[in-house]
């Protein structure tokens, strides 16, 4: 099994450029579903994620070709499909907005349960109330999802009872070629749910309100094909500046949208970090040890979930005593907290609270990623660690971050992949 080796302690200096959103590619690769004709999408990030969807849907009967610079285009007008292969679908999470397209697209769908990372139980009861109200029945059962609209789909309003990303996106996908309008309330902002809707729109789709907490979709006969640059990755971006927050150093983030990392930078700051924004780039610098700092999770535009282990490493090697309240995934923690402690780390787990009392270095170990975010905050650690550090289980790094360890290298850092015998 191939794994990461890091020799830690080496501040990282340089220009780090950074790659199209996952979490938007993983919404946007599906919903070409719904598209007649070919759909060139640039800005795609080479991830084994979008890997993974590409062969599901030419499993189905598209026509994917890859084209140089993270250019991908797709033609899914042969596919007739209704039902993905069922063990690539095991393997992500995102496969479940397969049933929105193919709900949208056909009227039916049979999907098996989505696989990924599996840090905490996350239902999909607000997307089946999403479903239900364009009228469609659906069943789930311990491996499957079977919708269908037996009197066809119509426009509806759903409410949904917490702000579920998957569930906006899953619902605006199924709802863009439904007769009528269908309103979405207390909807999620996630910048790549605004960047689906804007792929839609460009494709002919009539959706607004993306952004905000209620969107509206009106539903169109068809929509053709066209082109569509996906956005930077936010929390790609993030996480490289957390690190050179908790390593040391003087790092260029370009390829990014400024206002989407608000949050983060602004904690970042906080701890005494040197922040500088551009046009389309972010300079971050550590010129000095990091201050204690108290974090809580929130949907967009609050902390994301998915930083919470990276800034909780800049915590771990911060002065005094810092908190992360986590109040979208509370189990998260263990995800990762064993993992800092063998390192070094002192951190404390109670309820939805970590209390992570900082120390002035950690030390490198063998540690495991459990999950996609834990894994990257492990990266972190052992770049800021003094000795070696082996990082393993690294397939769930490398279904969110296109080429780390070659972006890292460039930086400096002592980083590589190795294969166990």
């Amino acid at each position: 099994m191939p794994r990461y080796q890091i020799e830690g302690g080496r501040p990282l200096v340089g220009t780090v450029t950074i790659s199209g959103a996952k979490n938007a590619a993983v919404a946007i690769i599906p919903a070409t579903l719904l598209v007649s004709g070919p759909c060139r999408i640039e800005n795609v990030p080479d991830i084994s994620d979008v890997h993974i969807l590409l062969e599901i849907l030419e499993k189905m009967g598209a026509k994917v070709t890859r084209l140089p610079n993270d250019t991908v285009e797709i033609d899914c007008t042969a596919v007739t499909c209704t039902e993905p292969d069922p063990e690539l679908v095991r393997r992500i999470r995102a496969s479940y907005y397969l049933l929105g397209a193919l709900l949208g697209r056909f009227g039916k769908a049979r999907v098996a349960l989505p696989g990924g990372c599996n840090f905490a139980p996350r239902p999909i009861d607000q997307h089946i109330k999403g479903f239900e109200a364009l009228g469609a029945q659906v069943e789930e059962t311990d491996t499957y999802v079977d919708a269908v609209g037996p009197q066809g789909l119509r426009g509806g309003r759903v409410n949904l009872d917490v702000v579920s990303v998957g569930a906006t996106i899953n619902i605006i996908i199924a709802a863009a070629l439904v007769p009528g309008q269908t309103i979405i309330e207390n909807a999620a902002k996630e910048p790549h749910i605004v960047d689906l809707a804007n792929f839609l729109n460009t494709m002919g789709a009539r959706i607004s309100g993306a952004g905000t907490d209620v969107i509206k979709i009106r539903g169109v006969k068809a929509l053709r094909g066209g082109f569509y640059s996906i956005i930077p990755d936010q929390i790609e971006a993030g996480t490289y500046m957390a690190a050179v927050a908790a390593v040391g150093g003087n790092v260029l983030v370009k390829n990014v949208i400024p206002k989407h990392m608000d949050c983060i930078s602004a904690k970042l700051r906080e701890m005494g970090a040197r922040v500088t924004e551009y046009d389309d780039a972010i300079r971050v610098e550590k010129v000095r040890r990091l201050r204690r700092a108290t974090v809580k999770t929130m949907p967009y535009p609050g902390f994301p979930t998915d930083m919470q282990g990276q800034i909780g490493v800049c915590m771990a090697l911060a002065e005094g005593v810092s908190r992360i309240t986590e109040s979208i995934y509370e189990t998260r923690f263990f995800a990762y907290s064993e993992e800092f402690r063998a390192m070094g780390a002192t951190i404390q787990v109670a309820g939805k609270t970590a209390t992570i009392t900082g120390t002035e270095r950690l030390h490198g170990a063998t540690v495991q990623a459990h999950d996609l975010r834990a894994g990257a905050a492990l990266v972190i650690a052992g770049l800021a660690a003094q000795g070696e550090t082996f990082v393993e289980n690294i397939h769930y790094i490398e279904r969110g971050y296109e080429n780390l360890v070659g972006k890292l290298t460039a930086l400096g850092a002592c980083i590589r992949r190795v294969e166990d015998e």
